[in-house]
């Protein structure tokens, strides 16, 4: 059994932090990407070039640097606008952070995945009177979502992993509470041993999980041999 001196309690509510960001991420990032991907996909000229430079701009800065510029210009933009010293909360500039870079992947994995459902049965949908709405509700989104889970799944896994990069603007994540523990009783191999285990445990679980939601999209799917 791994002796944690006392800062079991800690490292457990630093794994809740960073599971809470990871799942914060993951659903905004989602949003952000299926948004891009319609601006991408769309007829604005403007939308388009409008998501083409995000995507290209946010996929070639690493991703430390952007929650560095994200906390500290924001801590600065507020002071400059409130006339007094307003620093961003951790949380909030890691969550932004993991967002937009999760977004801008997620943006080419849902636009792969809109372009592979078959433009015939959206036809067949319009001709059948249904609205945009519905059409991309019953026909379009269905599909698209088994094309993009095992990209989306993926993605996920790199944003479990990003989490550990917000412990620099101090956020009480598992990182944090790990690198406090082991400075404290000067024995990092068992602490940075039992983050890496808990990562790993989290990846496994996230694993076991995306199997299953793949087999439920692939229901009544023909699989060639």
């Amino acid at each position: 059994m791994i002796e944690l001196q006392g800062f079991g309690d800690q490292i457990a509510a630093g794994a809740i932090t960073t599971l809470r960001v990871a799942a914060t991420s993951l659903v905004l990032g989602i949003g952000v990407g299926l948004c891009g991907a319609m601006a991408k996909l769309g007829r604005s000229q403007t939308l388009r070039r409008l998501a083409d430079v995000y995507t290209t701009i946010i996929r070639g800065v690493p991703e430390l640097l952007i929650i560095l510029i994200l906390y500290f210009g924001g801590t600065v933009a507020m002071t400059a606008v409130f006339g007094r010293y307003v620093e961003v909360d951790a949380f909030a500039a890691g969550v932004f952070a993991l967002t937009i870079v999760f977004g801008a992947y997620a943006t080419e994995v849902f636009r792969a995945a809109i372009r592979a459902v078959p433009t015939g049965q959206i036809e067949a949908a319009h001709a059948l009177g249904l609205s945009k709405m519905h059409t991309w509700r019953l026909v379009i989104f269905p599909q698209m979502w088994r094309y993009a889970l095992p990209g989306i799944g993926n993605l996920w896994l790199t944003l479990l992993k990003d989490t550990a990069l917000i412990s620099v603007v101090g956020l009480e994540d598992l990182m944090r509470k790990t690198g406090v523990a082991a400075g404290a009783t000067r024995d990092p191999l068992t602490f940075y041993t039992v983050a890496a285990g808990l990562y790993l445990s989290f990846t496994s679980v996230s694993l076991a999980g995306l199997t299953l939601l793949e087999r439920r999209a692939n229901r009544g799917v023909r699989v060639a041999d």
